[in-house]
């Protein structure tokens, strides 16, 4: 494994796997992202959930875009939702 790789912890690949999911990133970012993906079961197992969320949302949606206001928003507090909750729920080594 790479230096970057140890450097990128689960909790920040999940923050953005919509990001990766609605390839709304740059190329170094998506491969960074991609490479701890296919190496990491959990994170395998997390992207596949919400790979299947987001086409189930595609479907029901009719695709439908949020406004960029509203879809900044929710981003932003997916990302502290999910820190929140992962320093939370950590346990103790």
């Amino acid at each position: 494994m790479s230096d970057e790789m140890d450097d990128l912890d689960c909790s920040a690949v999940l923050a953005d796997v919509w990001l990766l999911l609605d390839n709304e990133c740059d190329q170094a970012v998506k491969a960074r992202l991609r490479e701890h993906i296919d190496r990491c079961s959990p994170c395998i197992e997390a992207y596949g959930l919400e790979e299947k969320l987001k086409s189930l949302l595609n479907r029901k949606c009719g695709g439908d875009r949020a406004p960029d206001s509203l879809r900044q928003r929710l981003t932003m507090e997916i990302r502290t939702s999910y820190v929140e909750t992962r320093v939370v729920t950590e346990p103790d080594n």
